[in-house]
């Protein structure tokens, strides 16, 4: 039985706002630090990993949909997005080897919520769209034949932090570290004996400023500014995002 945890989704690849994530007493004193997937794509992948890869046993890491992504661009399957097929260039063979490898799901007890299974997307689906408005019809259609005793699902993939019960199972998504929407800062979550959502605030300025100078990707510098200033709101997400949950 684990009596904290920290939960760190959606790094996307930002180093400055994991660093300050890991700065902060309670992450650095829980008992395990749980990654939800889409941890390396962004301007700075190979010094995300490392410094994750750091924390060895004190971390427990979920595959996302852009793990699984950065795995096919390297294979010849090109990604969407392009930040996505110039990180996958960046990776060393051991990176993503161990990415290839990460699990969808991974289930721990905490003290005070019982069984929590972490996920990225949902538990069946590494980029399915589950929303604090959802209807409960389809938080009943992702969590079919989920066990009984887990009570507590933790999703990313959305970058917008919110809990809520569904039927009984109390759902948290922590938000996202490195492309947050909603506001600026790192989102994440700190689990037992309840839930809290943290935002840790960062110099942006200097973030933004250290991203553009210090990786290789050429749109290092708009990426930044979109995504560490947060230019896209909650409501922005949920407007993009809706119709995916067959709203």
């Amino acid at each position: 039985m684990f009596a904290r945890v920290a939960v760190l989704s959606d790094i996307h690849g930002a180093l400055p706002a994991l660093e300050a994530v890991l700065a902060e007493p309670d992450v650095a004193a829980a008992d395990l630090i749980v990654l939800t997937g889409d941890i390396a794509t962004g301007p700075q992948p190979v010094e995300v990993l490392d410094l994750l890869a750091g924390l060895g046993e004190r971390a427990r890491w979920v595959g996302g949909n852009c793990e699984r992504e950065l795995v096919e661009a390297r294979t010849g399957k090109p990604a969407a997005i392009e930040v996505s097929n110039w990180a996958a260039t960046q990776l060393r063979d051991d990176q993503l080897a161990r990415l290839a490898a990460l699990p969808p799901t991974v289930t721990l007890p905490v003290a005070g919520l019982g069984e929590v299974l972490f996920c990225h997307a949902t538990p069946r689906d590494d980029e399915e769209l589950v929303l604090v408005d959802s209807r409960p019809e389809r938080w009943a259609e992702v969590f079919a034949g989920l066990p009984a005793e887990v009570g507590t699902v933790v999703c990313g993939h959305t970058h917008m932090p919110f809990t809520r019960l569904v039927d009984r199972r109390l759902v948290v998504n922590p938000g996202s570290v490195g492309m947050p929407y909603g506001g600026a800062g790192a989102w994440w979550a700190l689990l037992g004996p309840g839930v809290q959502l943290r935002r840790t605030r960062f110099d942006v300025d200097a973030a933004c400023a250290r991203v553009a100078a210090g990786s290789g990707f050429p749109g290092a510098a708009e990426w930044a500014d979109e995504y560490l200033r947060s230019r896209h709101s909650d409501l922005d997400a949920l407007a993009v995002f809706g119709p995916g949950d067959g709203r």
